[in-house]
């Protein structure tokens, strides 16, 4: 138990210090980002790792096997930006279909638990968000240089598609295409968004 606990310690630790570090992108245009190459994604992918989830939960790499692609988006409580798009990120959420997910890492998570909660609910979204973890869910936040960051997943872990830096104008647009572009270059099948509820 003790174990366990020091293990979450430190990996709030390494999780604020790449925060630290980690500054915070303003509102921008959609722009194609780099592609992942196939080097960047067989050196750092979500392979191996357990995570902590804001609301007590554990979430591991076996938690992205079951959909296609998993959309997962970096930020911080102190960014304005990703607290302005947390509301489109929601809602975009809601309507996407069942074999894509999103995932948000909240990087302050583990210090801010309360903060982070109230800026999720306000916003309304109800998917997981991770505050620490260990394995390749750390060497990934390491990698993570502003927030707003998104980058997408398959369902081994491997990165794929085009990272989105930066809040983006037309949220719900520049995520479905790059959604899209991930599926269309792992084979399957193009999403289109389900109506507004």
């Amino acid at each position: 138990m003790k174990q366990r606990h020091f293990t979450a310690l430190i990996s709030g630790m390494i999780l604020v210090s790449a925060l630290s570090l980690t500054g915070c992108a303003e509102k921008q245009q959609p722009s194609p980002q780099p592609e992942v190459t196939e080097a960047q994604a067989a050196s750092i992918g979500l392979y191996s790792f357990s995570a902590e989830t804001l609301d007590g939960s554990v979430f591991t790499q076996e938690d992205l096997s079951g959909r296609d692609l998993t959309v997962i988006n970096f930020w911080s409580v102190t960014c304005g930006p990703c607290i302005a798009e947390m509301p489109d990120l929601a809602e975009f959420a809601d309507r996407l279909p069942s074999n894509i997910q999103v995932l948000t890492v909240c990087l302050d998570g583990s210090r801010s638990p309360g903060e982070a909660q109230a800026i999720l609910d306000e916003s309304g979204f109800h998917g997981n968000t991770l505050i620490a973890g260990d394995g390749d869910f750390l060497k990934v936040c390491g990698e993570i240089l502003y927030t707003p960051t998104t980058i997408f997943a398959d369902q081994d872990g491997n990165l794929v598609g085009s990272t989105i830096i930066g809040g983006q104008k037309d949220l719900a647009q520049a995520y479905t295409d790059a959604v899209n572009n991930a599926l269309k270059s792992m084979g399957k099948a193009e999403i289109v968004l389900e109506e507004k509820q």
